[in-house]
């Protein structure tokens, strides 16, 4: 009996914990994500533009040559994007 309880503890626990993390992970990404848009309005407020990463020469080349595959996961290694915002770049640059 003592072990059931223990068990249901820990489980219990473990649930709390867990939601606790996420809660927090999502206060976060909600703070992070303020922040990028107002480092955004700084930006284009004094007309500072983000430099393109070294390397874009080459995706640039492997998109002419019709590898876009090669073209995203290249544009994912020299940026660090994710899969979707690097897929929408190499298409922005094959136009």
């Amino acid at each position: 009996m003592n072990t059931l309880f223990l068990l249901l503890a820990l489980i219990a626990t473990t649930g709390w914990i867990t939601s606790t993390v996420a809660l927090r992970l999502k206060a976060l990404e909600r703070r992070a994500d303020g922040l990028e848009r107002r480092l955004g309005l700084v930006l284009d407020h004094f007309g500072i533009e983000e430099p393109e990463p070294a390397g874009l020469d080459d995706v640039r080349a492997l998109v002419r040559d019709g590898r876009t595959v090669e073209a995203i996961r290249d544009y994912r290694r020299l940026t660090g994007a994710g899969l979707a915002e690097a897929k929408q770049a190499v298409e922005a640059l094959s136009v």
